[in-house]
């Protein structure tokens, strides 16, 4: 299982890349993992805004339903249309070409209560 140290996580499973004002998020390694095959993935628009630990889209495997919880609260700036389109590049590449969300932070100081990759690691084993 790959977690990229240059990333910030969520205890829902999503990752979070810090560009400047903004950041790019996505569902971590272990998430995809779990849910399986990803047949479906539905995301909110650009120009939609997104609240801290509120549901911001839905991803639909073979074996379950579940919200995407976005990590920080901000306005979207840009939505990785082809993952709509091809779900399962989410199994393949998922802190690659499986990015869902590019935002513009409302509030930057929310990143800083996202888990470390240590922290993280550490919870995935506790959940286990």
């Amino acid at each position: 299982m790959d977690f990229p140290q240059d990333l910030k996580y969520t205890k829902e499973h999503e990752w979070v890349k810090e560009e400047g004002g903004s950041v790019v998020i996505g569902v971590t390694d272990y998430a995809q993992d779990s849910l399986g095959d990803i047949v479906y993935v539905e995301l909110p628009s650009e120009g939609a805004d997104v609240t801290k630990d509120e549901p911001f889209g839905v991803v639909e495997s073979v074996k379950a339903v579940s919200d995407l919880y976005s990590p920080v609260s901000g306005t979207v700036l840009e939505v990785n249309d082809s993952i709509v389109d091809s779900p399962e590049v989410i199994n393949d590449e998922p802190y690659g070409d499986a990015w869902m969300l590019k935002i513009e932070l409302a509030e930057p100081s929310e990143l800083d209560g996202l888990l470390s990759v240590e922290e993280y690691k550490n919870y995935i084993e506790e959940e286990s």
